[in-house]
């Protein structure tokens, strides 16, 4: 969302940008790092397309992934921390050709982060925001806003292990795959992905999720090592 590119772009002074594929890449520095920050669009194409920029036209070493999503299992809540360990898209289908799940043609439906990434993720979630519970896990994503109490309980029976619901990040994960890029999610819980998951919502990314991205985006790249 624009107000947490907005909150990481007050930490980046020098940033310049770059308009490509429709969308704005902001190239500068962050805690001594080189970084290029971008809207990754909603839905799986959307994130799919500005991923494939990042490394095509950008040469990025590495991939952060910040932003919300609706909670499943039943020990997270609204405002707790959930760093992806494996992302899998919970709408896709090619049965009876291939099982459920499966991305067709590379036998997986899951798709592990970086563990190094995840890791210093994990430790920077928790030294940047101290009063938040952080959990670790399978965050699922697909082409849909879950919004209903019975779409969450059936992912929650199916998926059993999904920790989060979310519209992007299986889809950069695969691009990410493709390129052997390594990459690291966060999503902060801005709903429980149920009959009230719209309420709030774009003020809860206003006062909360924005504040959240900027400083555990700050104090991983504090804590990552610099390169040369």
């Amino acid at each position: 969302m624009q107000e947490e590119l907005s909150a990481v772009l007050a930490l980046m002074p020098d940033a310049h940008v770059q308009s490509v594929a429709g969308r704005q890449f902001w190239v500068g520095h962050l805690n001594g790092h080189a970084v290029v920050a971008v809207l990754s669009g909603i839905g799986k194409v959307a994130a799919a397309i500005t991923a494939t920029v990042l490394i095509e036209k950008f040469q990025v070493q590495g991939m952060l992934f910040t932003g919300v999503a609706g909670g499943l299992a039943a020990h997270v809540q609204l405002g707790d921390v959930v760093v992806g360990t494996e992302l899998l898209q919970h709408d896709m289908n090619a049965s009876p050709l291939f099982p459920q799940y499966e991305v067709p043609l590379l036998g997986r439906s899951r798709f592990q982060t970086d563990l190094n990434m995840t890791r210093c993720l994990m430790d920077s979630a928790a030294l940047a925001l101290p009063k938040a519970k952080v959990h670790a896990g399978l965050i699922i994503s697909g082409d849909q806003f879950v919004s209903s109490a019975s779409e969450s309980r059936r992912l929650q029976s199916e998926i059993f292990d999904a920790l989060a619901v979310e519209m992007e990040g299986a889809a950069l994960a695969q691009v990410c795959h493709a390129y052997a890029i390594p990459l690291a999610v966060v999503r902060t819980l801005s709903d429980r992905a149920d009959d009230s998951a719209h309420i709030d919502f774009l003020q809860f990314v206003k006062d909360v999720a924005s504040r959240y991205s900027a400083a555990i985006v700050s104090e991983f790249l504090r804590q990552w090592p610099k390169v040369g």
